[in-house]
């Protein structure tokens, strides 16, 4: 099926992958700025979408960095960071990518990929889907990466550099996922807060491998999954939402917290690529008052939502934990200025507005993706968790 989005279907597709994504893919805040900028210029056009035939050149698109280290993020600054990586990849590699497809869920990096087939290069179209269905914090945890024909060399960065001449851009080459992750963000902190990437190509050469290895429809599922939430007055409950989600996406929800309080934010960047942190919450603004603990633990996205009370964990990543609010009807991510409305980093308090979590179960072709379990069990034991995941439902 072919669709055509236009400026309202691009926010609608913010507003159900900053529900979507773990927490993670980008700022709800700074991509609802970009989209006014967008309304601003005065476009009224669309981008076609629709699923991947199998026989046009393609690549994975998206920004990479540090969603903290890019809160100046800007329509320009995305719109010169696509063109210069997609002329980039065509000067380096000598194949102009035709179509291209998210690599992950979230209010950036579901958007920017639609950007580039507004901007003035080879990109015509977009591939209604991603690799997770979620956000990701690495290249590795993803389906394009359990592809045994779909190599993510060469890969291809690039700065958002105003003057062509002056473009600073990076052809990477490694033989997995984890070196190409490793390498770009060497080139991501180089370069400053955030740079495109293009990886994952589809040609020819490998008989257009990304077919089959992609999950399709997850562009329109956000995309109606924001519409659902925007056609209303007011907010929809949390279990509205998490009911709308299952019916979308055909994956178990849950509504594992209702209408609690983010009491305390411990954040950190990590070099130029990862925002890593814990977030409590509280059922009580006053965590002095509270009877019920949770900590959720990221690295850009939610990994692991453990229980205090019950000393064990509630949802672990591949699984979905998502943030949405009764009050404002929105997801959101831990970017600060997402996290803004519901904590005061000045005080280190609640603002008093409630939050709730709801957990997605993973797709089953991402979470049976060679290594992507493995990949994920990796980062766990990075903030400190060895433990096997919870087993839910097929």
């Amino acid at each position: 099926m072919t669709f055509h989005y236009g400026l309202d279907d691009f926010r609608h597709i913010v507003t159900g992958a900053a529900l979507m994504a773990s927490g993670g893919g980008g700022s709800y805040h700074d991509a609802m700025r970009v989209l006014d900028q967008l309304q601003e210029s005065g476009w009224s056009g669309s981008v076609e979408v629709k699923d991947y035939d199998g026989a046009t050149e393609a690549c994975v698109l998206a920004m990479m960095g540090s969603p903290d280290a890019a809160e100046d993020l800007s329509l320009a600054a995305i719109q010169r960071s696509m063109n210069n990586t997609v002329d980039a990849f065509q000067a380096l590699c000598g194949t102009p990518p035709v179509c291209v497809i998210p690599v992950e869920i979230g209010p950036i990096n579901s958007l920017v990929p639609l950007i580039a087939a507004l901007g003035d290069n080879s990109v015509k179209w977009v591939i209604n889907g991603d690799g997770s269905g979620r956000a990701v914090p690495e290249l590795p945890q993803t389906l394009y990466s359990g592809a045994a024909n779909l190599s993510a060399s060469p890969c291809i960065l690039a700065d958002s550099a105003e003057d062509a001449a002056a473009t600073r851009s990076v052809r990477l080459q490694a033989t997995t996922a984890a070196d190409v992750e490793s390498l770009a963000g060497s080139v991501v902190a180089a370069f400053g807060s955030y740079a495109g990437i293009m990886l994952w190509p589809s040609t020819a050469a490998n008989d257009f491998a990304l077919a089959n290895h992609y999950l399709p429809g997850t562009l329109e599922q956000v995309r109606r999954l924001g519409d659902y939430m925007d056609s209303v007055d007011g907010p929809r409950t949390t279990a509205e939402v998490a009911a709308e989600l299952e019916s979308l996406t055909g994956r178990d929800t849950t509504c594992a917290i209702t209408n609690g309080y983010i009491t305390e934010v411990t954040q950190s960047t990590n070099g130029a690529s990862l925002d890593v942190g814990i977030i409590r919450v509280d059922d009580t603004p006053d965590p002095r008052n509270s009877r019920l603990t949770h900590y959720i633990y990221n690295m850009n996205e939610n990994l692991i939502l453990y229980a205090a009370q019950d000393g064990a964990p509630v949802i672990i990543a591949p699984d979905s934990i998502c943030y949405y609010s009764e009050h404002t009807g929105r997801g959101f991510s831990n970017a600060f200025d997402d996290l803004a409305p519901y904590h005061d980093r000045q005080t280190g308090k609640s603002t008093g507005v409630p939050i709730s979590v709801i957990g997605i179960r993973a797709a089953k072709a991402f979470r049976e993706a060679a290594g992507v379990r493995d990949s994920f069990a990796g980062l766990l034991r990075r903030i400190g968790y060895a433990g096997g995941s919870i087993n839910g439902p097929e």
